[in-house]
């Protein structure tokens, strides 16, 4: 199926979009919700900036990064120091506080739906709001989990009391040899569970998460469903944006709500049935809260 060519919000009016978005809501039982990076930059999970210079500027001094995205491609001369950066990394994004309560308010707007995530997301905000576990997809990993480099298994292992002993032990931007995680099977050193190629492990929690997301999409197949795309923008679009755009021209009674700073916009054949909004999700969120 093709689409083109693509409707901008820039085209309609705030107001009017964010009302159709509410009525929407109030008249739908099901939810499937898409979030991409620019959900969690609006709670305030922000990679460059203030809070990348807070925790980073030491590794900026010495290499400057210009954000957290970059230091993490950089090839590090050791593991040491390779960790002392991941784990202030994973730290700051997995398991301190979320700066806002951005998830949890989206969580209690959708309360009564019958709601799925799929997200590209790995930062778990979803599930440390109070999402149940059967009603995410983290397709792309998360930062919680490790696994081996090479890969010699399909496993993956938590990683948050080791991660939090990296950060409390390290110095000179190095942690101790000896907290350098290594594969227990093979030796290897590990790795994020991250998809940056085709050495990323699909566990078995990773399959069963798929089949949930399946089996939602295949029960609410001709159903009254919002589409409601938060913060995805153009990198992975086969993940959730295109996909989200096939179900709502399959389906006459979907409605598809994009909601993005900068690039909300849908493609013609769904444009009468799609709201589309050009604004931080947080805004969004905090106006249907009224």
């Amino acid at each position: 199926m093709f689409f083109s060519p693509l409707t901008s919000a820039s085209t309609r009016s705030f107001s009017t979009e964010l009302e159709r978005l509410a009525t929407a809501l109030d008249a739908a039982d099901t939810v499937l919700v898409g979030a991409g990076a620019g959900l969690s930059t609006a709670a305030g999970l922000t990679y460059s900036g203030a809070r990348f210079c807070e925790h980073f500027s030491d590794f900026i001094e010495k290499y400057d990064f210009p954000d957290m995205y970059s230091g993490g491609f950089f090839p590090f001369p050791t593991e040491e120091e390779r960790w002392a950066y991941w784990s202030r990394h994973i730290k700051i994004n997995r398991y301190d506080p979320v700066p806002t309560p951005l998830y949890e308010q989206l969580l209690e707007l959708l309360a009564e739906k019958d709601l799925f995530v799929l997200t590209t997301n790995v930062d778990h905000c979803f599930q440390r709001a109070g999402l149940p576990k059967e009603r995410l997809f983290y397709a792309q990993g998360d930062y919680g989990l490790w696994q081996c480099s090479v890969p010699c298994h399909a496993r993956t292992y938590d990683n948050e009391a080791q991660v939090r002993c990296m950060v409390a032990e390290q110095r000179n931007m190095r942690v101790p040899a000896e907290l350098v995680p290594r594969c227990p099977i093979c030796g290897a050193p590990m790795t994020m569970n991250l998809r940056a190629d085709d050495t990323f492990v699909e566990d078995e929690g990773w399959h069963a998460a798929a089949a949930r997301y399946q089996d939602f999409v295949r029960r609410h197949r001709g159903s009254r469903l919002i589409l409601l795309e938060l913060g995805v923008g153009g990198n992975t679009p086969v993940i959730i944006k295109f996909p989200f755009w096939r179900m709502a021209a399959e389906n006459p009674h979907a409605t598809y709500a994009c909601v993005n700073l900068g690039e909300a916009c849908a493609p013609a054949e769904i444009a009468e049935r799609s709201v589309l909004l050009d604004a931080s999700a947080a805004d969004v969120v905090d106006a249907l809260r009224g």
